[in-house]
Protein backbone atom coordinates (compact mmCIF):
# COMPACT_ATOMS: atom_id res chain seq x y z
CA UNK A 1 0.00 0.00 0.00
CA UNK A 2 1.64 3.29 -1.24
CA UNK A 3 -0.52 5.95 1.06
CA UNK A 4 1.80 8.01 3.15
CA UNK A 5 -0.81 8.62 5.86
CA UNK A 6 -1.90 5.05 5.81
CA UNK A 7 1.48 4.21 7.22
CA UNK A 8 1.31 6.58 10.66
CA UNK A 9 0.37 5.11 13.54
CA UNK A 10 -3.08 7.19 14.20
CA UNK A 11 -3.18 5.56 17.81
CA UNK A 12 -0.40 7.55 18.59
CA UNK A 13 -0.62 11.07 16.41
CA UNK A 14 -1.14 14.18 18.04
CA UNK A 15 -2.61 17.39 17.81
CA UNK A 16 -0.38 19.83 15.69
CA UNK A 17 0.82 20.78 12.24
CA UNK A 18 3.11 17.97 10.29
CA UNK A 19 4.31 17.81 6.95
CA UNK A 20 2.96 15.03 5.59
CA UNK A 21 4.72 14.58 1.88
CA UNK A 22 6.59 17.37 -0.65
CA UNK A 23 6.36 16.15 -3.89
CA UNK A 24 8.06 17.46 -7.07
CA UNK A 25 5.63 18.62 -9.51
CA UNK A 26 7.62 19.34 -12.77
CA UNK A 27 9.94 21.63 -11.89
CA UNK A 28 8.76 22.91 -8.52
CA UNK A 29 7.41 21.56 -5.24
CA UNK A 30 4.44 21.17 -3.16
CA UNK A 31 4.35 20.10 0.06
CA UNK A 32 1.35 18.87 2.18
CA UNK A 33 0.92 19.41 5.68
CA UNK A 34 -1.56 17.65 8.15
CA UNK A 35 -3.29 20.14 10.55
CA UNK A 36 -4.25 17.59 13.12
CA UNK A 37 -6.80 18.79 15.29
CA UNK A 38 -7.87 15.79 16.77
CA UNK A 39 -5.91 12.84 18.19
CA UNK A 40 -7.40 10.04 16.12
CA UNK A 41 -9.82 7.41 17.75
CA UNK A 42 -9.13 9.34 21.29
CA UNK A 43 -11.44 12.28 20.55
CA UNK A 44 -14.87 12.97 18.71
CA UNK A 45 -14.44 13.83 15.45
CA UNK A 46 -15.54 17.39 14.31
CA UNK A 47 -19.03 18.05 13.18
CA UNK A 48 -19.31 18.00 9.71
CA UNK A 49 -21.25 21.32 9.57
CA UNK A 50 -18.35 22.66 11.85
CA UNK A 51 -15.59 21.51 9.20
CA UNK A 52 -17.78 22.52 6.24
CA UNK A 53 -17.80 26.02 7.86
CA UNK A 54 -13.65 25.61 8.55
CA UNK A 55 -13.07 24.98 5.13
CA UNK A 56 -14.93 28.01 3.83
CA UNK A 57 -13.21 30.50 6.52
CA UNK A 58 -9.90 29.29 6.31
CA UNK A 59 -9.92 29.17 2.11
CA UNK A 60 -11.43 32.41 2.94
CA UNK A 61 -8.52 33.93 4.51
CA UNK A 62 -5.40 32.15 2.99
CA UNK A 63 -6.71 32.39 -0.53
CA UNK A 64 -7.14 36.64 0.66
CA UNK A 65 -3.74 36.69 2.00
CA UNK A 66 -0.95 38.85 0.82
CA UNK A 67 1.50 36.92 0.81
CA UNK A 68 0.12 33.33 0.85
CA UNK A 69 -2.73 33.44 -1.63
CA UNK A 70 -0.51 32.78 -4.06
CA UNK A 71 1.43 29.54 -2.20
CA UNK A 72 -2.32 28.10 -1.42
CA UNK A 73 -2.98 25.19 -3.67
CA UNK A 74 -5.55 23.53 -1.46
CA UNK A 75 -7.15 23.53 1.73
CA UNK A 76 -9.67 20.47 2.27
CA UNK A 77 -10.88 18.16 4.99
CA UNK A 78 -9.78 14.95 6.08
CA UNK A 79 -12.06 12.35 6.02
CA UNK A 80 -11.86 11.33 9.09
CA UNK A 81 -12.74 14.82 10.37
CA UNK A 82 -9.96 15.18 12.73
CA UNK A 83 -8.64 17.86 10.65
CA UNK A 84 -7.19 19.33 7.51
CA UNK A 85 -4.90 19.01 4.66
CA UNK A 86 -3.13 22.36 3.27
CA UNK A 87 -1.24 22.21 0.46
CA UNK A 88 1.27 24.66 -0.44
CA UNK A 89 3.82 25.38 -2.98
CA UNK A 90 7.27 25.03 -2.04
CA UNK A 91 9.67 22.83 -0.09
CA UNK A 92 8.33 23.90 2.94
CA UNK A 93 8.62 22.68 6.87
CA UNK A 94 6.01 23.33 9.52
CA UNK A 95 7.82 26.34 10.91
CA UNK A 96 7.54 27.83 7.78
CA UNK A 97 3.93 27.20 7.77
CA UNK A 98 3.18 28.32 11.59
CA UNK A 99 2.30 32.10 11.22
CA UNK A 100 -0.13 31.73 8.20
CA UNK A 101 -1.94 28.40 9.87
CA UNK A 102 -2.25 30.60 12.98
CA UNK A 103 -3.51 33.56 11.39
CA UNK A 104 -6.17 31.67 9.44
CA UNK A 105 -7.35 29.82 12.58
CA UNK A 106 -7.66 33.22 14.44
CA UNK A 107 -9.70 34.72 11.63
CA UNK A 108 -12.13 31.99 12.14
CA UNK A 109 -11.76 31.58 15.87
CA UNK A 110 -13.01 35.74 15.02
CA UNK A 111 -15.27 35.15 12.50
CA UNK A 112 -18.82 37.48 12.50
CA UNK A 113 -21.30 37.60 10.19
CA UNK A 114 -22.48 35.19 7.39
CA UNK A 115 -20.50 31.94 6.24
CA UNK A 116 -18.51 33.19 3.26
CA UNK A 117 -20.00 31.17 0.22
CA UNK A 118 -22.86 29.51 1.73
CA UNK A 119 -25.62 30.11 -0.70
CA UNK A 120 -26.68 27.11 -2.76
CA UNK A 121 -24.88 28.81 -6.53
CA UNK A 122 -21.89 28.58 -4.48
CA UNK A 123 -21.32 25.69 -2.36
CA UNK A 124 -22.68 21.89 -3.13
CA UNK A 125 -24.17 21.68 0.64
CA UNK A 126 -25.11 25.06 1.70
CA UNK A 127 -27.40 23.98 4.89
CA UNK A 128 -24.71 22.13 6.12
CA UNK A 129 -22.80 24.89 8.24
CA UNK A 130 -22.15 25.69 12.18
CA UNK A 131 -20.64 28.93 13.05
CA UNK A 132 -20.54 28.73 16.36
CA UNK A 133 -18.85 25.36 16.50
CA UNK A 134 -16.50 26.35 13.82
CA UNK A 135 -15.63 29.18 16.46
CA UNK A 136 -15.31 26.86 19.35
CA UNK A 137 -12.97 23.83 17.11
CA UNK A 138 -10.33 27.07 15.69
CA UNK A 139 -10.32 28.56 19.48
CA UNK A 140 -9.13 24.72 20.81
CA UNK A 141 -7.00 24.20 18.25
CA UNK A 142 -5.27 27.72 18.31
CA UNK A 143 -4.67 26.35 22.08
CA UNK A 144 -2.53 23.47 20.47
CA UNK A 145 -0.90 26.13 18.13
CA UNK A 146 0.34 28.78 20.33
CA UNK A 147 2.51 26.19 22.56
CA UNK A 148 4.33 24.39 19.73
Amino acid sequence: MDVTSFTIDHNTLKRGVYVSRADAVGGDFVTTFDIRMKEPNREPAISTAAIHTLEHLLAVYLRGDAVWADKTVYIGPMGCRTGFYFIFKGELSAKDVMDPVIKAFEYAAGFEGDVPAAASEMCGNYLDHNLSMAKWESKKYLDVLYKI
